[in-house]
């Protein structure tokens, strides 16, 4: 190869690069201008969907009113309460995904954390018709994250089994452990045909049914997978037929 031969292939090369370095900064800075786009949308409606709530409640204490009219004030508290949810939905995944959110880590014993959010949500899995098989360890399983974060990966993983499981069905949590790692798995048979990868309903705004027979915004998944991997675990979906199973992996915590 002549010298001229090589300077155009260093030429090549170089403009490559500076068209891929571009790209890259392309990509971060549309991803930098959406979540400030969340963000800052997210602020802003707070304040005006707080007075929304607070003129709701303040109508649902009034007497005498005509049942239609309850009827009503019950309606726009429920959607009302909704749409708050969805906006802090919102703005907790766009904190995490720009790495400005607040951590807390701490000592977590991982058995009672899931024993606890079984708990809280104990009415509504009664409600549900599923039967809950848990095996979990007697003895305290510990790891080092953030307790609110994952505790909100457990009711967002629960709260995702209670829609979206075949009534009748039976929902299987188990956590074990080998000093090293404990792995945790929640996996449920469906009550609607999968037919998404793993990647697809992994990508937000995404819900499983098509026929979006249930309320949620499709951020359930997504914030469960960005709130595990802060707290320094993993997280993996399988689907297989009916099955969807998920898996949370952390290393175990030794003082």
């Amino acid at each position: 190869m002549c010298i001229r031969d090589r300077y155009r292939a260093a030429q090549n090369l170089n403009s490559i690069q500076d068209g891929m370095s571009k790209a890259v900064a392309d990509e971060l800075k549309s991803e930098r201008l959406k979540i400030d786009l969340i963000t800052n949308v997210s602020h802003d409606l707070k304040t005006p969907l707080t007075s929304i709530i607070s003129y709701v409640d303040l109508l649902a204490q009034e007497k005498n009113l005509p049942e239609h009219v309850n009827d009503y004030i019950a309606i726009l508290a429920q959607k009302s309460e909704r749409l708050k949810n969805l906006i802090q939905d919102l703005f907790d995944l766009s904190k995490a995904s720009s790495a400005t959110i607040a951590m807390e880590l701490e000592q977590i014993d991982l058995v009672r954390l899931i024993n606890q959010t079984l708990a809280d949500m104990e009415e509504q899995i009664n409600e549900s018709g599923l039967t809950f098989r848990v095996n979990i360890p007697d003895e305290p399983v510990f790891i080092w994250a953030d307790g609110k974060k994952l505790y909100r990966v457990w009711e967002n993983l629960i709260a995702n089994t209670l829609k979206y499981s075949l009534t009748g069905s039976r929902v299987f949590i188990d956590l074990t452990s080998d000093g090293k790692e404990c792995l945790s798995t929640i996996k449920n048979t469906a009550n609607y045909e999968m037919t998404f990868t793993e990647e697809e309903i992994m990508q937000r705004f995404v819900r499983g049914d098509e026929a979006r027979s249930t309320e949620g915004s499709g951020l359930g998944l997504s914030i469960a997978q960005t709130f595990t991997e802060i707290c320094g675990g993993s997280f993996a979906i399988t689907i297989d037929g009916d099955l969807f199973k998920v898996e949370l992996c952390f290393p175990i915590y030794h003082e």
